[in-house]
């Protein structure tokens, strides 16, 4: 399980990948054998696509690599404000080269995957066998999941102890699995995140927020290049990836060869890759989409054309699609030059990953000092009077807690509406409001974060914060000199 360095100018890239070969490298794949390239979910990174290389109905019929994405896992990268979905696909195109990777299938799930996959396909066509499309996610993101991951990601950054971080980290998994009583898996996802994505990582996450709530749809010119078979496996009831934008991608691509499949999974919510049930589901649909396909081997040749003519070649294709003559007078030895970041969300962009770069290296690391959780998410203490007990009862009245939830009515200018932090909506994000969001990430001020409930005696509290000294009892003792 090696690295893949991409030689950059004015970048640094060296993807972490792993295979299903025996000494987990593509120099020990079997050439008789089709290739599966897997790309993994949102926040998480290869090794989550565990069940895919488990499953006989893959492993033992295909060669399979994945790839971890250039801010996630094992992955590294240095800090751009030109990171786009372009710019990832760039990274596997030119890797799969450097490996003399054939055309493989592949396999994406969810958003940046998703949107990464359909742009390697547009501008290097002749790496891609087949696509399959795993939860389509909206063009732009839906305003209220940009309104909650816009919070979830100060919360995240700025945690000033572990409960703060795992109550942002659990948010995020209600988001992405939809469930809440998994514990198991809120465990093994939260002490992921721990380990990889601390708030002493916080640019890594930052960047790839940015890559997500920054996204441009695909134009009809560009869906209209992409001519090998689709499968599209959707979730019916997924909040953040609505199954309507599956189908409105599946009449898009009116030049895919064949007629271009979608399948839903009944009652799934969302992550089908890490939900064994779903997962399972996936790997049959798919396993027998490539049935139908024709065999391919793969052996491993260096590319017929160099692969600078070949980087050159499509940066013109890029500006053909784009509309820009500039983009094919770009430098092809950078990577970078096939972002399509405009100047002014670039520029937002770096002054949002200079912001988060403030003070990191007084961040909290949520790791105990042998590197390792120091607890299970499950495991915390919940002494909140809100908290249940293992009954789920509260020690709240919950009618009350109810009625008052219901008539309450936020007024605060600072924070969305009570509302928008649920699924209740399906409108897109526009530019004005992705461009308002940028501006208020660089303008948050950590100490507006919420504090602890203060605990104990009030006269203790106001003696100490006022310099005045105490004694065991907390009472205030008497100032030198005063009896004179």
């Amino acid at each position: 399980m090696p690295f893949v360095d991409l030689p950059s100018r004015g970048d640094y890239v060296s993807l972490w990948y792993r295979t299903n070969s025996v000494y987990s490298n593509v120099g020990s794949f079997d050439p008789s054998k089709p290739t599966i390239v897997m790309l993994h979910p949102l926040f998480l990174d290869s090794t989550w696509l565990q069940r895919h290389f488990d499953d006989p109905r893959l492993g033992l019929q295909y060669n399979i690599i994945a790839f971890d994405q250039r801010t996630m896992g094992r992955s590294r990268c240095r800090p751009s404000e030109l990171h786009d979905c372009y710019v990832d696909a760039a990274d596997l195109a030119l890797a799969m080269q450097a490996m003399f990777l054939p055309a493989c299938h592949f396999l994406a799930f969810e958003c940046i995957a998703v949107n990464t996959v359909l742009r390697l396909t547009a501008l290097w066509p002749e790496l891609v066998l087949s696509l399959t499309l795993c939860n389509v996610p909206p063009p732009t993101e839906l305003k209220w999941v940009f309104n909650a991951y816009d919070e979830l990601l100060q919360l995240w950054c700025y945690a000033a102890d572990l409960d703060a971080f795992e109550h942002a980290a659990s948010e995020v998994v209600t988001f992405m699995t939809g469930e809440t009583s998994n514990t198991d898996l809120q465990d093994a996802l939260i002490a992921y995140w721990e380990a990889w994505t601390p708030p002493t990582k916080r640019l890594r996450i930052v960047e790839l927020v940015n890559i997500m709530m920054n996204r441009t749809p695909l134009t009809p010119k560009e869906l209209a290049c992409i001519r090998c078979p689709v499968l599209i496996i959707q979730n019916e009831q997924s909040d953040v990836a609505p199954l309507k934008h599956a189908q409105t991608l599946q009449k898009q691509l009116i030049n895919a060869k064949g007629e271009v499949c979608l399948f839903i999974i009944k009652g799934a919510k969302a992550c089908m890759s890490i939900m064994p049930g779903s997962a399972s589901l996936v790997n049959q649909t798919f396993s027998k989409f490539l049935a139908t396909l024709p065999k391919a081997r793969s052996d491993l040749v260096p590319p017929k054309m160099p692969v600078l003519e070949r980087t050159k070649m499509a940066l013109r294709t890029l500006s053909d699609l784009v509309g820009d003559p500039s983009y094919a007078q770009r430098d092809p030895r950078s990577i970078l030059s096939f972002s399509c970041v405009s100047s002014e969300v670039a520029r937002s962009q770096l002054e949002n990953l200079r912001f988060y770069a403030r003070d990191i290296e007084n961040a909290y690391c949520p790791l105990g000092r042998d590197g390792r959780p120091m607890r299970k998410y499950s495991e915390r203490q919940q002494s909140h009077w809100f908290h249940g007990d293992h009954r789920g009862m509260s020690h709240i009245d919950a009618a009350s807690l109810s009625k008052v939830q219901k008539n309450y009515r936020s007024q605060s200018p600072e924070r969305p509406l009570a509302g928008q932090l649920t699924a209740n909506g399906n409108d897109l994000v526009t530019e004005d409001i992705a461009q308002d969001g940028r501006m208020r990430r660089t303008t948050f001020n950590t100490s507006a974060v919420e504090k602890q409930v203060i605990k104990g005696s009030m006269t203790k509290v106001v003696t100490q914060s006022a310099g005045v000294k105490t004694n065991n009892q907390g009472n205030p003792l008497p100032k030198v000199g005063s009896f004179i």
